[in-house]
C-alpha cells in the first residue's frame, strides 16, 4: 500500500523524466549522434563522424554543470539553518 509521501512524490518524478527528455541539451546530444552515425556509417567519413560523436558528452557535461549550478543556488537561498532545520525533522521521525 502506497503512503501518501509517495503518491505525492510519483507526479513530481514523472514530471522530471518529461523535463529531462525534452531538455534541449539532451535533444543536442541525441542529434549528435544521430549526425555522427549518419557520417560514420552512410558517408564513410569516419574521422567527421567520431569527431561529431564526441559532442553528445560535451553537451551533456555543459548540461549537468549548469543543473548543478541551479541547484546550488537554490540551496543557498534557502539558507544553512533551514536545512539543518529540515535533516533533523526527517531524521528524528524515523
Amino acid at each position: 500500500m502506497a503512503t501518501q509521501q509517495q503518491r505525492m512524490e510519483e507526479p513530481a518524478t514523472k514530471e522530471a523524466a518529461q523535463q529531462s527528455t525534452t531538455d534541449p541539451a539532451v535533444l543536442a546530444a541525441v542529434g549528435s549522434v544521430l549526425l555522427a552515425q549518419y557520417q560514420y556509417f552512410m558517408r564513410g567519413n569516419k574521422m567527421m563522424g567520431i569527431f561529431i560523436g564526441l559532442w553528445a558528452p560535451t553537451f551533456l557535461s555543459f548540461a549537468s554543470y549548469f543543473n548543478q549550478r541551479r541547484m546550488e543556488e537554490k540551496l543557498s537561498s534557502v539558507g544553512p539553518s533551514r536545512i539543518m532545520n529540515s535533516l533533523e525533522q526527517m531524521l528524528s521521525s524515523r
